[in-house]
Formats: C-alpha cells, structure tokens, sequence
C-alpha cells in the first residue's frame, strides 16, 4: 500500500476535511470557493486504494508568495507520513510555479503540524498572541529558492 498524492477537488477536500474533529466550524464549498476566489490555487488529496486520508488546499497571496491556507489528515492516517507526502507534493508544486516563498499559519494546539513545519526547514516569522496561549497563532516561513 502507498500513499497517492494527486490535484483534487473542493469536493474531495471537503470530504476529508468532514472526518477530521480538529475543524470545530465546518467549512462549505461557498466559504472555501469565497476565500479563494480567482486567485491562483492548489487542492491536494492524499488516498491510499481509493479512500481519502489528507487534504492541503493553497493559493496565491502575490507573485512571490503562495500560502499553505488549509489542510489536515483523519486520524486514521495520522502517522503514516501523509502529512509529510502532501507538504512535499506542494513545495513542488509551488517551486516549479516559479514562487520565492511558501507560507504558512498554524496555532500552538497542533502540535504535529508545528514539528513537521520546522523538520521541514519553515522558520517562525511572528506569533499572534491570544488569551488562551495554546490558540496563539504562528506564522511561517520557507524560501522556495533553490541553493547552488
């Protein structure tokens, strides 16, 4: 059994994103297609023999910089490196559209997501802090440019 990344859709987005109980506020087709609009945009599914295990979607904040917006993995398929699979098909993707940057905003509750982030070489560009420190937002970093 291997994992698959592949382009998807909203659809299956949604799908992936209605099993995961981290997603206090489900999100819709209209508020994901609202918020993304026309600007230049990646979904990505992660499945294994047919079934949906993660979702990243992404788009465009400027020429230079595409944002990680959303994405997650059921807890069936936790540990089994498709969180990793989805990161890397993205970092491709968004280095062969010809971005500088990629970034992203996760919080302090999610842990697994802020340790895959910094093993992945993301730095830490500012922290939003809230009342309730485990809701603090972090933003990230990491340069698409390649080294020669």
């Amino acid at each position: 059994m291997s994992i698959l990344v592949r382009e998807g859709s909203l659809q299956e987005a949604l799908k992936v994103m209605s099993s995961i109980q981290e997603f206090a506020k489900p999100e819709g087709i209209e508020s994901l297609s609202l918020r993304l609009g026309d600007k230049k945009q990646l979904v990505l599914v992660a499945e294994e023999e047919g079934a949906l295990l993660g979702f990243k979607i992404g788009y465009e904040q400027d020429d230079s910089t595409f944002y990680s917006w959303l994405g997650g993995v059921n807890s069936q398929a936790r540990g089994k490196g498709v969180a990793q699979s989805l990161l890397v098909e993205q970092e491709h993707w968004v280095a062969n559209e010809g971005y500088s940057w990629l970034t992203v905003k996760s919080r302090n509750q999610f842990s697994s997501m802020l340790r895959l982030l910094l093993r992945n070489g993301y730095w830490i560009e500012k922290c939003e802090p809230y009342p309730n420190p485990q809701e603090n937002r972090l933003y990230f970093r990491k340069s698409m440019l390649t080294e020669s």
